[in-house]
């Protein structure tokens, strides 16, 4: 039998361009190609990771973006597995000791609701709140009046201010740099939003879903017995979250993975006469004038939507206009590493890392929280140093996350020392600045998921992933990019499938 010729593998296998090279581009184009799309990776960027950014240098290893993961989402449990990375996962030693900072001092965190009420941590005040929110919540009807409601407002309802104050915010800090009162309940929680609406009370909710969710996992096969034995948590790789992308990275082949090429234009033609290449791609090659342009079926964007609003996008030779997508708020962030001699550490503590509630800048604390790198994964650092990964800016301070170098090694020197004892100046300091770390999900946020879903209605064959909609961790943007690329899947091959039966009609 004849192999195909190159026209005939050209018109039969569908082409996708995924603009974006971070985490969920490169699980969305992964997903793509596993499936036998053609698929080309456009990222303006000369490396490709996004937000996953490790280094290695003098004998440490450290991340400039995410630090570790979870893997909540089943899309996540899937790429792990189907690319080999289970032996490359680290788990933190001691993960589950975590601190938040309490009249200028690291407080060891309870590591559950018992422990919590048990512990000295919060006043008989909050604990009580605690307690009765079960009785006090149950069945009630949940006003419309708070669907924008702020996390704030959410949570100090159902339990007191004393538990956002010192719970709450150093979490939210932590994980999107915002604070309670800036971010939107249903869209940075929306787990626990919809557990209110069905049960009223958030705890009993919440016991009610994990029972519920036991006795699905009860009736799996045994086959799928051995993936719950798994550790559970937080997790890293060796070598950093980076080995994450860069292993993806290697399942694209070099002409699929173009660094350094900025997507300038995206124009659909579709006529109605033909369901392929009904998309045109143009971009810039290292800031080359001469723009370089293919066809596709589809595309995925990945990029923020800042950048997608910079991009010129025609739709049957008429301007497609993108005044409807509102502006997003970025939250800025400094990541600080910093090394000290052990022997200069006089209260180092094990465990995950110490998160600083903003009500501590009262007691001199500046920065958002304090990782504890070489303590949760002791082959990140030389046997004789501890490595810290210090956090400072978000929506809590965001000029200071524009501070110099210098500015910073001294406010993030002054935490340690207050919080861990550090003594003199750190052996190692790095700083990277990200001026977009994350998106905010903000009381109108409402109005960024409509914009976008707006954009796919109108432009088909056009779909979008990332933090901008689903949430802001790891997991959630590897699960945004693979329902992506599942949508542009069922759209590519219902297209094909109404070529034929157009085909087969007209023969």
């Amino acid at each position: 039998m004849a192999s195909p010729s190159p026209g005939d593998k050209h018109s039969s296998v569908k082409r996708v361009a995924v603009v974006g090279a971070g985490v969920s581009g490169l699980a969305a184009a992964y997903k793509l190609k596993s499936h036998g799309f053609d698929v080309t990776v456009l990222e303006a960027e000369g490396r490709a990771g996004g937000k996953l950014r490790s280094v290695s240098c003098n004998g440490l290893v450290w991340d400039e973006g995410a630090n570790t993961m979870t893997e909540s989402e089943a899309e996540v449990q899937t790429l792990l597995d189907n690319l080999g990375l289970r032996e490359k996962q680290q788990f933190p030693i001691s993960q589950n000791k975590r601190y938040v900072a309490r009249n200028g001092s690291p407080v060891l965190l309870p590591t559950n609701p018992i422990e919590l009420i048990k512990s000295n941590f919060l006043s008989t005040k909050s604990k009580f709140q605690i307690l009765l929110e079960p009785y006090l919540w149950k069945k009630k009807r949940v006003s419309d009046d708070h669907t924008r409601e702020t996390v704030g407002g959410f949570f100090q309802r159902h339990f007191g201010k004393e538990v956002v104050d010192y719970l709450i915010d150093p979490f939210v800090a932590g994980t999107s740099a915002g604070d309670p009162e800036s971010l939107s309940m249903p869209h940075s929680f929306p787990e626990l939003w919809n557990i209110e609406k069905r049960y009223g009370s958030v705890i009993a909710g919440a016991i009610q879903s994990k029972l519920s969710s036991r006795k699905e996992k009860g009736r799996e096969t045994k086959g799928s017995v051995e993936k719950g034995k798994r550790q559970r948590g937080s997790f890293s790789f060796q070598g950093g979250m980076q080995t994450l992308t860069d292993t993806l990275c290697k399942q694209l082949g070099k002409h699929e993975l173009k660094l350094n090429s900025k997507v300038l234009s995206l124009s659909y033609s579709h006529d109605g006469n033909t369901t392929s290449e009904n998309w045109s791609v143009s971009c810039a090659a290292n800031n080359d004038k001469h723009l370089q342009s293919s066809s596709v079926d589809a595309i995925i964007l990945t990029a923020p939507l800042c950048s997608i609003k910079e991009m010129k996008i025609s739709r049957r030779g008429t301007i497609f206009p993108l005044d409807f997508l509102p502006e997003v708020t970025y939250m800025p962030l400094s990541v600080i590493i910093t090394s000290f001699k052990k022997e200069n550490v006089k209260r180092p503590l094990e465990g995950f890392g110490v998160l600083v509630p903003s009500k501590e800048q009262e007691n001199g604390l500046k920065t958002l929280g304090t990782l504890f790198s070489s303590m949760m994964f002791p082959d990140r650092a030389p046997s004789d140093q501890y490595l810290y990964t210090t956090f400072v800016g978000g929506s809590r301070n965001k000029e200071l996350a524009k501070a110099s170098k210098d500015e910073l090694k001294e406010i993030v020197s002054s935490d340690i020392r207050q919080l861990l004892g550090a003594e003199g100046e750190p052996t190692f300091v790095n700083h990277y600045h990200w001026s977009k770390a994350f998106p905010l999900y903000g009381h109108n946020y409402d109005s960024v998921i409509e914009a976008i879903e707006q954009m796919e209605k109108n432009l088909p064959g056009l779909f979008y992933a990332g933090n901008h909609r689903g949430g802001l961790s790891v997991g959630k943007a590897i699960a945004s990019g693979c329902k992506a690329a599942e949508l542009a899947i069922s759209y590519l091959e219902s297209s094909s499938d109404g070529k034929m039966l157009q085909q087969g009609s007209s023969s």
